[in-house]
């Protein structure tokens, strides 16, 4: 990757809204036209390829490539689109019906060094918790995510945010 087909993918993805539904498949030719310039199972590659067909509605395609652009070092490769790596493959897990497995993937972010992604991790660990019943949890998720950019009650929304899992 250099920062030439970096700018090139953004400038894709920043034309997705040029593309409704039902030209979903040149949006995605966009994206694999510039995965085609990258070495064969490039981790990069295998992300963006997710992405496009994850944008597009199909949560079930995504899978297997978010999955294998991770084990293909993806983190190592770029951190934070690992981190996206994670919640989007969640998020897609919930989509097919497989929640828990998001639980599972996200949880550990958690703990990860904080970044701008944090409450992305926060919101779509609450969506699989909610998928599974697990409502109280994943609200506590959601407000302890919000309470630091209230303006104000960012204490009493905090603790209650706590309160909603240890009550």
């Amino acid at each position: 990757m250099n920062q030439d087909w970096d700018d090139r993918v953004t400038a894709a993805w920043a034309s997705f809204d040029d593309y409704p539904q039902e030209r979903a498949a040149e949006f995605r030719a966009v994206i694999d036209a510039l995965v085609d310039e990258l070495p064969e199972g490039s981790p990069l590659g295998l992300f963006e390829q997710a992405c496009s067909w994850d944008s597009t509605g199909h949560s079930d395609r995504a899978v297997p490539l978010y999955r294998e652009a991770l084990a293909r070092g993806l983190s190592d490769v770029s951190g934070y689109r690992g981190r996206r790596a994670k919640i989007q493959l969640s998020s897609s897990l919930r989509n097919i019906g497989r929640a828990q497995e998001g639980v599972e993937l996200l949880t550990p972010e958690l703990n990860a060094p904080s970044d701008e992604l944090d409450d992305a991790v926060r919101a779509t660990l609450a969506l699989c918790l909610s998928s599974l019943g697990r409502d109280r949890e994943g609200l506590s998720l959601v407000l302890g995510a919000l309470a630091p950019h209230l303006p104000r009650y960012q204490r009493s929304m905090a603790a209650y945010a706590r309160a909603l899992v240890t009550d």
